[in-house]
């Protein structure tokens, strides 16, 4: 490659974190990203960043340290030798990974990175929208980052394809839209997943359910019973899903359907599919409806769909009915009986003429129980109602609530509630019990604070 410091410089800008109460390095954490911008300034005096980050081998990653530790080493804050060689690697760390996103990825309180355009990126933390200082050059800075994303996962994004899904090393999801469909610049939003999986403690913890709902979600989940989490944008479905599936027993063989790969899966004995978009010419795309038919000539014990958007809803339907019970997926719907409601349009969606009553039985036949869940105005999450489908009443499918979230209003910025068991002890029941699950009739007792 040759020295460093006969690269030309094409140009970048440093990233200013949004600043918090923490301590860095024994630092201001305000003081310390700005020594930490200074540098990377610097930097583009020095190299060609843009280039150097393309180039992974070792020695190049040695060479940029070097740089980088000499900048830092003639920086006039005192920094103790430690501090010194911290500050060195996030540098370089942001060299070689995504830019001005790096320390926002390295943050584990964000939940979600939202860039409209080079100027402005936003962050959510705790459920709040929060504006950053983070900056781009420009938008083909924004764009360079962009390309190294979808590149990192076999797609592409240009005008011709100005829309694309994907994800992160680390399994966060990762949306793309650029002009001419986004007017002002590319805008990219990162739904960030934690390092460390969300558990079954944490949920309590977070009072998004209570043990009692939880010790029914997980017989449900051991009885084999098709369970559909139903909920909005950002409001935990695919966390809880992820949590339901831990509870899928180890000797059964599970292949999971998605879009983007998000599901993370605890068991061995797992295959994973994803759908493939369309390449350049327009063709060779791949939907979760093609890999959901394809998924029943693999022997599965239980079919996972990370979500259920068009119409594969139709086969997930009769693969539920037809022997393959214990299957998992989401919905996107405001309470349960919309969520029954978009499954069977979805269904619909597969122009096989048949009549909407058919679609209703099938739905009624095939799944147990509705899961909802619902970001509040606070940030936090509740499960709102734990519903049961009890079949066919005439020309509706007939359901009732088993436990439910009753919000009473807001306390110091909180949302205030209480969750309650219904009193009514739900048909499937007697379907745990049959599999060996006690579930104590004192459960379903009509309670507030379950």
């Amino acid at each position: 490659m040759g020295d460093l410091n006969q690269v030309v410089i094409s140009g970048a800008v440093a990233a200013v974190p949004v600043a918090d109460n923490g301590k860095k390095a024994g630092l201001n954490f305000k003081v310390y990203q700005e020594l930490k911008s200074s540098v990377h300034r610097d930097l583009l005096n020095k190299i060609d960043v843009e280039k150097v980050a393309t180039m992974r081998d070792e020695r190049t990653r040695s060479q940029a340290l070097a740089v980088i530790q000499d900048l830092v080493a003639n920086l006039q804050t005192p920094l103790s030798g430690r501090e010194r060689e911290r500050l060195s690697l996030e540098v370089l760390d942001e060299v070689f990974g995504l830019g001005p996103l790096e320390p926002l990825l390295q943050d584990p309180g964000i939940n979600d990175i939202l860039v409209n355009g080079h100027k402005l990126v936003y962050v959510e933390r705790a459920g709040i929208l929060e504006e950053t200082n983070i900056r781009f050059k420009d938008d083909t800075h924004l764009m360079h980052i962009i390309d190294k994303i979808v590149s990192g996962v076999g797609r592409h994004v240009d005008e011709s394809s100005p829309m694309v899904d994907a994800r992160l090393a680390d399994g966060s999801r990762v949306n793309v839209i650029i002009p001419p469909l986004a007017i002002d610049g590319p805008h990219l939003s990162i739904r960030r997943f934690g390092h460390v999986p969300i558990s079954e403690d944490d949920l309590l913890a977070n009072q998004t359910l209570t043990p009692q709902m939880l010790e029914l979600i997980r017989g449900a989940v051991k009885s084999r019973l098709n369970i559909v989490i139903s909920g909005g944008t950002g409001a935990g479905k695919t966390t809880l899903l992820n949590v339901l599936s831990g509870y899928i027993s180890d000797k059964e063989r599970i292949v999971t359907i998605e879009d983007s790969a998000e599901l993370i899966m605890k068991q061995r004995h797992v295959v994973r599919l994803e759908c493939r978009p369309a390449n350049v010419e327009g063709t060779g795309a791949i939907k979760q409806r093609q890999l959901l038919i394809n998924s029943l000539r693999m022997r599965p014990d239980r079919i996972v769909v990370g979500e259920v958007r068009g119409e594969e809803a139709l086969d997930m339907l009769q693969a539920m009915n037809t022997g393959h019970d214990g299957s998992l997926t989401t919905v996107h719907a405001n309470n349960p009986r919309d969520a029954i409601s978009r499954m069977e349009t979805m269904a619909l969606m597969a122009n096989l003429n048949l009549p909407e009553k058919a679609v209703r039985r099938q739905i009624a036949s095939a799944v147990s129980i509705v899961i909802q869940v619902a970001r509040m105005s606070d940030g936090t999450r509740r499960v709102t109602h734990l519903t049961e489908i009890t079949g066919m009443e005439e020309d509706t499918v007939s359901m009732q609530d088993v436990f439910l979230f009753e919000k009473q209003g807001i306390s110091q910025g909180r949302v205030v509630g209480n969750f309650t068991a219904t009193g009514i002890r739900p048909k499937f029941a007697d379907r745990l019990k049959a599999s060996g699950i006690n579930v104590p009739a004192s459960l379903f007792e009509h309670s507030l604070n379950v």
